[in-house]
């Protein structure tokens, strides 16, 4: 799936993540994650975002992902509404 441009989704309220996403002229997977949990679920963010990446078969982004603390789910579908926005 190809990023053609900026999309964001989701809110910076607690419980949630804002998701920029932008096109990557390097053809690479970019993430940048700052989150109030990062030291206990960081690994499990960065997890999440990356298995639904390739669940959307995407391989050139950047993506600036800020969390408060969103659940699995919320994560998830985050990302894929703002991947499907950026088409």
């Amino acid at each position: 799936m190809k990023i053609n441009k900026p999309s964001k989704a989701g809110t910076l309220e607690s419980n949630d993540i804002l998701v920029m996403i932008f096109p990557n002229e390097d053809g690479k997977v970019e993430i940048e994650l700052e989150s109030i949990v990062m030291k206990q679920f960081g690994h499990i963010i960065m997890k999440i975002i990356e298995d639904k990446l390739k669940e959307l078969n995407v391989e050139s982004v950047t993506i600036k992902a800020q969390d408060k603390g969103a659940l699995d789910y919320t994560i998830a579908a985050r990302i894929e509404t703002a991947i499907m926005r950026a088409q």
